[in-house]
């Protein structure tokens, strides 16, 4: 195999014209350039130069692999800049999993920011809903995933998890409804009501739900099932149920319903960020965990 090294010493011997000009240039003696010309020539099995007067001049295998040394030396400068530019966060590629009311509260404005900030890099966007969107920064097909925490559940190897914010579930009720008049319901208060459904898919989140259900002591009794929040809205408006939603998932509320908190216990789901530990270094991905954060802080 050619040695790339030893190709470049041998463009500088045939562009300066001789070994000693060369050896001037690129502040190495004379016998060691010869060195390199002559290892170099085994490895083709076949003479590169031949004397020219005071100097020396390319054979026809020498002008080739000159020809390509050139080609060679640009792809390794073009490779540098690259190199640069993607640990400056300057371009690169930056894959992002997410839930869908995470999507909508949390993702837009912080990806608004890395675009700003980084307009070279490609954001990667995948909504992973109901599944675990952890799986994906695990497995490695992804840099970073906003996921619901779950205590139980053990993290990979190589990857760093981060809070962003605690999402208490409220209570949607019907305007009228008998417990409309109160600020703060006990979940148990909501156990004789016939319940509408708000994710199917059952995921994470319904699971939390149901949890908190049987700690407050009972089991809902869904009549109806929807498939998102703002679906579960219009059929509690409609007079055929209650619903629990994360805060959330209420940023567009219906105007034929109430929102009260709920306590004894109150359901939260717990958010967090999930980063491979390989992609801590990009200035994008650590642009973004910022973004997610001040998001976070911010009015949900």
């Amino acid at each position: 195999m050619l040695d790339v090294r030893r190709m470049q010493v041998l463009r500088a011997v045939v562009t300066s014209g001789s070994v000693s000009a060369a050896a001037t240039n690129l502040g190495y003696t004379p016998s060691a350039i010869s060195q390199q010309i002559a290892a170099l020539e085994r490895e083709a099995g076949v003479a590169l130069l031949e004397r020219s007067g005071r100097g020396v001049r390319p054979t026809a295998a020498g002008v080739l692999l000159t020809e390509h040394a050139g080609l060679i030396g640009t792809r390794l400068a073009e490779a540098e800049t690259a190199l640069a530019d993607l640990r400056a966060g300057v371009t690169g590629r930056v894959a992002v999993r997410y839930f869908s009311t995470a999507g909508a509260a949390l993702v837009p404005p912080a990806l608004a920011r890395v675009r700003r900030e980084h307009p070279g890099v490609r954001v990667d966007l995948k909504l992973i809903d109901p599944e675990d969107p952890l799986v994906e920064v695990e497995r490695g097909d992804a840099d970073l995933a906003i996921f619901i925490h779950r205590s139980s559940r053990l993290v990979a190897p190589g990857v760093r998890t981060m809070h962003l914010l605690d999402d208490p579930y409220q209570a949607v009720l019907p305007r009228g409804h008998r417990l409309a008049a109160k600020r703060v319901l006990d979940l148990a208060d909501l156990a004789e009501d016939p319940w509408v459904g708000s994710e199917w898919p059952p995921g994470p989140c319904l699971r939390i739900l149901l949890d908190a259900c049987a700690a407050a002591g009972f089991s809902p009794d869904v009549v109806v099932e929807s498939e998102d929040y703002a679906s579960a809205q219009g059929f509690v408006a409609a007079g055929l149920g209650v619903t629990v939603i994360p805060r959330m998932g209420l940023g567009s509320r219906h105007p034929g319903v109430v929102v009260r908190r709920l306590r004894k216990p109150e359901p939260v789901r717990v958010i967090h960020a999930a980063v491979r530990e390989s992609s801590m270094d990009h200035p994008a991905v650590a642009g973004l965990l910022t973004a997610l954060r001040e998001a976070a802080e911010g009015p949900v």
